[in-house]
Order: structure tokens, then sequence, then C-alpha cells
């Protein structure tokens, strides 16, 4: 840990009136930068007087892991946003760092965590679950989380996420291959919690934005509007305009996902997030040339060509009709 950063910063605003207590995470993936930015932006006006703080409070993060920024790529050791939780003894930097954040988010009500992606596309929404009282992810907010959802300012809004992990989880469970480290990591369903799943399981809500592609140059004003949207939707700040919810948006729900089991696991394409995909639709080939179909129509999510053998290689995604417009 000697070369590592020391520290972690959070800075804290307190309204004199009583409101609701939000944190706002940027550089959770180290070369994810649009949110830090995005906050640096907001706590600017907020120290110049420029925007006040009516009520509640809000804390922002805006580097959540120094060594993965420090070195300008995703992970420092590990992943943050996989096994996020608190670990006696911490193992690795990763380890530290969810050990204080973990209890910062704890005192929190909502979590706003910023995020970007390494393909090109429009900026989404991550939501989590219905209402519900099983045993993967019990949730009582989903009201609350998805009425900031629509607030956020994008369009595209996608659930399932855990659930659809689970699934992989047990996929890898039925088909174990010890020769894949990755794979026997991702045979734990902790790893897939991050940060949103753990905010939840402390009794509050949270929403993931990808904001956009990790060098758009409109991702940091996709940041900045978000984090204004949600302090006008908490009624923390007076000034600001109530955010319209999006009256139309496009809901997707992650049903399955994918392991790449090999090396020379590739692509039949270059995909990005949410291209659509129909019936019999060829994604990729195995080394062995064996064809990987589309098994109904939908969208490809998350296609990562340079995944590790044995982690999540693309997610399936298929229409939702949560926040239908009746709703």
């Amino acid at each position: 840990m000697s070369h590592h950063p020391t520290l972690i910063r959070s800075i804290t605003y307190h309204g004199l009136n009583s409101g609701v207590r939000l944190i706002v995470l940027g550089a959770v993936h180290g070369n994810e930068t649009c949110g830090t930015l995005g906050i640096e932006r907001v706590m600017a006006a907020l120290d110049s007087g420029e925007l006040i703080l009516n009520r509640g409070l809000v804390t922002f993060v805006p580097i959540a892991n120094p060594l993965a920024f420090s070195r300008r790529q995703r992970m420092g050791e590990r992943n943050l946003n996989r096994n996020f939780r608190i670990s006696d003894p911490p193992v690795d930097f990763e380890d530290h760092l969810a050990n204080r954040l973990g209890p910062l988010l704890a005192r929190h009500d909502v979590l706003l965590d910023l995020h970007s992606f390494h393909t090109p596309g429009e900026p989404f929404v991550m939501l989590g679950p219905p209402n519900n009282t099983g045993e993967l992810e019990p949730f009582t907010q989903a009201a609350e989380e998805e009425a900031l959802a629509r607030r956020l300012g994008a369009r595209r809004i996608v659930e399932g996420w855990l659930e659809t992990y689970a699934l992989g989880v047990a996929r890898r469970l039925r088909h174990p291959n010890p020769d894949l480290r990755a794979q026997m990591l991702g045979t734990d369903p902790g790893y897939g919690i991050g940060t949103t799943e753990f905010m939840r399981a402390q009794g509050g809500y949270a929403l993931t934005l990808e904001c956009g592609q990790h060098e758009a140059p409109d991702a940091p004003h996709v940041a900045h509007q978000a984090i204004l949207n949600t302090l006008a939707h908490l009624h923390l700040v007076d000034s600001l305009p109530l955010p319209a919810p999006v009256s139309h948006p496009q809901v997707l729900k992650l049903v399955d996902v994918i392991d790449r089991n090999h090396p020379q696991d590739h692509f039949s394409r270059d995909w990005t997030s949410f291209d659509p995909i129909h019936t019999g639709d060829e994604i990729g080939r195995r080394h062995d040339g064996t064809p990987v179909l589309a098994p109904a129509d939908g969208f490809i999510v998350f296609p990562n060509p340079n995944a590790l053998p044995g982690n999540e290689w693309f997610y399936r995604a298929e229409p939702s009709f949560r926040l239908a417009p009746s709703n």
C-alpha cells in the first residue's frame, strides 16, 4: 500500500434546514472522468454562492478510486464496482476504499453514481429492482428511484442488473472451469454488488448514470445537468427549475449474460451497446468456430471484445413495460 494513495476526498455541504441526504460519486472507475468534472463544476457554483443549498445535505466524492484515477485506467487492483462490501481484513486497495466509502454511503438517503462507457452511444440510467421481498435484492423505494431516474435527462433506462448477473453466476457454477480464475471469482453472487446495490441494502435508493462515451465532449455536461436535476428534484436547491420527467423513456431489461470462455472467442462485428439484434443473428463465434446466436429479438448491451476469459462478454436486453406512460 506504500505506493498507493492514502486518502479519498469527500466534501459535504450542509443546508440549515432538514432535507434529503444526497451523495454523488465520480470516478469509481478511474478512466471515467465525466462525473469528476461535473461534480467540480457544481462544487464551484456552491462555493461561489451561484448555487444555494437550501436544505438537506449533499456529499461529493469527485474521485472515488484515486489509484485507478492516477493510472487513468478502469481499476486499481480490482473493480471497485464489484464485490463492494466491508472487508475484515481488507486484502486489496479497493477493499480499503469500500471500507471507507461504505459507511459514508450508509449515512445518506440517495446515491447518484456517475459513469461513462467505452463504446459510442447515448447516456442511459441503470435502475434498481421493483419493490420486492426476495433474497437477492429486497427493496421498498422503487417509486422514488423511478421518479428520479426519469429526471436525470437520459431517455434510455436499463433494469435487471443484479438478477441477470446472478444468472451468470448460476451458469458458471453449473459449468465450472478451474483454469479460469476470473470465472471462479465470478461464482460469488456478491461479486455483482456495486455501489448502488450496497446503498439499497443500507435502506437508501440509488442510480447509476452512464453519461456517454469516456471521451465524449458532452459527457461532463450530462453529468453536471444530472446533478442539478437531482438537487432540484429532491428539493435541496430552490433556485433550480424542477426537471420535467422524460415522457416516453425507452426501458430495457437485462435478461442474460454471456461469458467469454477463451482468448480466441470473438465478435462477428463491432458491436456497440444497444445495437438491435434479431432471432438467429450471429453475435460472435467461440474459438472452435461454434456460432453464438441471438435466441430472441432484443439488444446487445455492454459488449466487451477484450473481456478476460471467464468474465462477461456481453449482456442481452429486451424491452420492459416498466415505467409505461400510464405510470
